[in-house]
């Protein structure tokens, strides 16, 4: 039998054995991002983060609730969802958008991310896994999450940006949700000349067992009940992963008002909230 390392534990397979692959190909790990490298929704916490930066108010935020609540029924119309959360930046150039990414990365972001996902990202890199996400968050935010977890391959919601550089709130190309995972993945494995022999794939969520299916070695990460339990029906490795308390950054999250009396964004030190 062969032995998976897990978060610094050692879990024994009888089912992880007869993949063999070319002396130069290198073992593929592919990601989920929400729920899974980190404790929260990357989309959701960056709607929190317009809020605090003074960019939507706080019935934005109740909105998003039920559309996310719709998510986990697998009821969620994807293309609804990003044109909803995108209203607030339709005047921001793309540029705009990229100066409010490193503090929302940095605040609320960094302090969700999973120990234990940190731990086995970095005994994949020691044993020369090539690293992916694939989550069906829009790709600024997830680009953004992905380089502070030193991963640069992503595949995520790409977007239609209007002839002004801003984001008009409409999805260019297949949304890389549910099946269109499947879908987007199988592409770039094409272009990058690859196969899936081999591959891991770790996720939290019922709306990814088309990929999860696809996948070598599946891995059920922080699950909902739904995958819960088709993991347990088809003997996948269930991995819980917990974070240290975090209070007080929890409550910081970035900033603690709306803007500042110099009119200064507190989200983003030094830039002006009308230049955002």
């Amino acid at each position: 039998m062969t032995s998976c390392f897990i978060t610094g534990t050692e879990m024994t397979r009888n089912d992880m054995t007869g993949h063999e692959m070319n002396s130069h190909d290198r073992a593929l790990s592919i990601f989920d991002l929400d729920d899974t490298l980190l404790d929260g929704d990357s989309a959701s916490l960056f709607c929190r983060y317009l809020v605090q930066c003074g960019l939507a108010d706080t019935a934005f935020l109740a909105q998003e609730a039920e559309l996310m609540a719709r998510y986990a029924e697998q009821t969620l119309s994807m293309p609804e969802y990003v044109a909803f959360m995108l209203t607030p930046l339709r005047r921001l150039s793309q540029a705009q958008v990229a100066r409010l990414m490193p503090a929302y990365v940095e605040n609320l972001i960094r302090p969700r991310l999973y120990p234990q996902a940190l731990e086995l990202l970095g005994h994949l890199r020691r044993e020369r896994h090539r690293l992916l996400i694939v989550s069906a968050t829009p790709a600024f935010i997830v680009r953004a999450v992905g380089q502070a977890l030193g991963i640069n391959e992503v595949l995520a919601i790409e977007l239609v940006v209007d002839a002004n550089g801003c984001f008009d709130g409409r999805i260019a190309g297949v949304p890389t949700f549910r099946e269109g995972k499947v879908e987007r993945l199988l592409q770039w494995l094409e272009q990058q000349q690859l196969s899936l022999a081999g591959a891991h794939f770790y996720s939290d969520s019922i709306n990814d067992l088309a990929l999860l299916e696809r996948v070598d070695f599946p891995f059920a990460t922080n699950p909902d009940a739904q995958l819960a339990r088709v993991a347990q029906a088809r003997d996948w490795p269930l991995l819980r992963w917990s974070r240290a308390e975090a209070t007080e950054m929890d409550n910081r999250e970035g900033c603690g008002r709306t803007g500042c009396s110099d009119g200064r964004n507190p989200c983003t030190p030094g830039v002006l909230l009308t230049d955002v």
